[in-house]
């Protein structure tokens, strides 16, 4: 764009407003993601999500246990994934490393 010329996005926030009341995918520190409807944000990136599904992941040595998927990383380690869900969920911003609008389909 060309000096001085406004478009649906001239900061970067402002992708996240264009996602205000729509499902987003986010990316989380630690191995973790959120699929939710985003309520909020702030300029820190403190967010607010509804009908939240958490995947966290995590190395496991031990035995299968039932429910949690598992993909093998070595002979002896699996990375492990759980999930959860959540009716409201706030995420503070620090821990934010991606924001992204789920397709629809």
């Amino acid at each position: 764009m060309s000096e001085g010329e406004e478009g649906p996005a001239s900061e970067p926030l402002d992708l996240v407003r264009l996602c205000l009341n729509e499902e987003v995918y986010v990316k989380l520190r630690g191995d973790r993601e959120l699929k939710g409807r985003l309520h909020a944000y702030d300029s820190h990136m403190n967010l607010v999500l509804s009908d939240v599904e958490e995947t966290i992941y995590v190395v496991d040595d031990e035995e299968n246990d039932e429910g949690d998927e598992k993909i093998r990383v070595e002979d002896d380690q699996e990375i492990k994934s759980v999930t959860k869900k959540s009716e409201m969920l706030f995420v503070r911003g620090d821990s934010v490393v991606l924001v992204s609008p789920i397709e629809k389909s």
